[in-house]
């Protein structure tokens, strides 16, 4: 990998980072999964659970707020999904991690031309962050007055879930890389899972277990031989989205998932664990607590993990400017460019930006998720 164009070793001692250095003094090292949910969900300190993030006051900028054209997008995606599932009377139409509720606005306006649509669909968002979801409340006003909120998709859409069984569907940009990822460094003829640890001088550092993990594979096919360095990352959160979660809704009733995400249709060795800090990147061992911390997913495990329950399909994953380009993001930016002549170029520059090739356009992936009855998703 390239050298990081940050300082590496630069560390602020934030509230979070007194926090966990204690907790380090106790307990030990952290793994890679338990450095990274303190960070984003400590009930005190965690990113997503204070801060606003998302914008160009904040820390980072999703699709949604680069261009109203991806959420039109998405909602008439989903207006055709409901109709292939037969214009149900009643479903729930969910979005994962919804930030500031742009998407979601963006989708409800634009799906409002199909008829029964906006009649049948009860609206859930799953967020845990309170600022956020004043902002969502404000953005969703108008259009879905009746909207809910759930703080966790565990009891949202598990098992016991407390939303209403009905034809589902999900919703999720940029919401899989926060999910919390586990490192395996393979030296010494070993894989060693990292942590997160203290050095001499009471800095936070990277360091590994103890002991080796005589249980870990990486499961890179049989080809594929460990070389000194090499680094796997694997998703405890989401094999159980994957496995459990998604997978109770398909006993009940049919479900449709659209999933973006910044990540690899391949599965492969590296880093990828990363921060940004007001649009920046930074060492993920900076600033607990006060930067975004996300890792790139694995679409090809995701897609495994769907596909061997036997339960679900999945379509994808394809690159971002792939679906976007078959959903007609060129055409109805056109239309918009027509019908606001003083913003177009604005409008051009948004739908450019996340069809862009290198970029945007191929560095996120999207993939659809399905119970067997239905047929291959729009876009795929």
């Amino acid at each position: 990998m390239n050298e990081p164009p940050y300082d590496p070793d630069a560390r602020r001692d934030t509230p979070l980072a007194l926090k966990l250095k204690e907790r380090i003094r106790r307990e030990g090292p952290l793994t890679v999964a338990q450095y990274m949910r303190a960070c984003l969900s400590d009930p005190e300190h965690g990113y997503y659970v204070k801060q606003q993030a998302i914008g160009a006051k904040g820390d980072f900028v999703t699709a949604p707020e680069i261009s109203q054209v991806f959420g039109e997008l998405i909602g008439l995606w989903s207006a055709v999904v409901w109709q292939q599932m037969g214009s149900p009377r009643r479903f729930n139409l969910v979005e994962l991690g919804p930030g500031r509720g742009t998407m979601m606005a963006d989708a409800l306006r634009a799906a409002r031309i199909v008829p029964g649509f906006m009649e049948s669909a009860d609206i859930h968002l799953i967020e845990a962050n309170n600022v956020l979801i004043e902002l969502q409340r404000k953005s969703l006003a108008a259009l879905a007055p009746n909207a809910q909120w759930h703080p966790q998709i565990a009891t949202a859409l598990g098992p016991d879930c407390t939303i209403p069984a009905a034809p589902t569907i999900i919703l999720a940009n940029e919401f899989l890389d926060t999910l919390p990822i586990s490192q395996f460094i393979f030296k010494n003829g070993q894989w060693w899972e990292r942590a997160v640890g203290l050095n001499a001088d009471a800095h936070l550092t990277m360091t590994v277990l103890a002991e080796p993990d005589d249980t870990f594979s990486p499961t890179l096919g049989p080809d594929y031989v460990a070389q000194d360095g090499d680094i796997h990352e694997r998703s405890g959160d989401l094999v159980v989205f994957a496995t459990t979660i998604l997978q109770s809704l398909e006993t009940s009733t049919p479900y449709a998932g659209l999933l973006i995400d910044y990540g690899h249709s391949r599965s492969g060795v590296g880093d990828t664990l990363q921060a940004v800090e007001h649009h920046h990147y930074v060492s993920p061992l900076y600033a607990p607590g006060e930067t975004d911390l996300t890792a790139h997913v694995d679409f090809e495990m995701f897609a495994q993990l769907m596909e061997g329950t036997g339960k679900s399909n999945t379509d994808g994953p394809t690159t971002q400017a792939e679906l976007l380009g078959r959903l007609g993001i060129m055409e109805r930016a056109s239309r918009l460019m027509s019908a606001n002549p003083n913003i177009a170029h604005e409008i051009e520059l948004g739908a450019a930006r996340l069809m862009a090739v290198p970029g945007m356009g191929d560095r996120f992936k999207a993939i659809g998720v399905r119970a067997p009855n239905l047929p291959p998703l729009p876009g795929f």
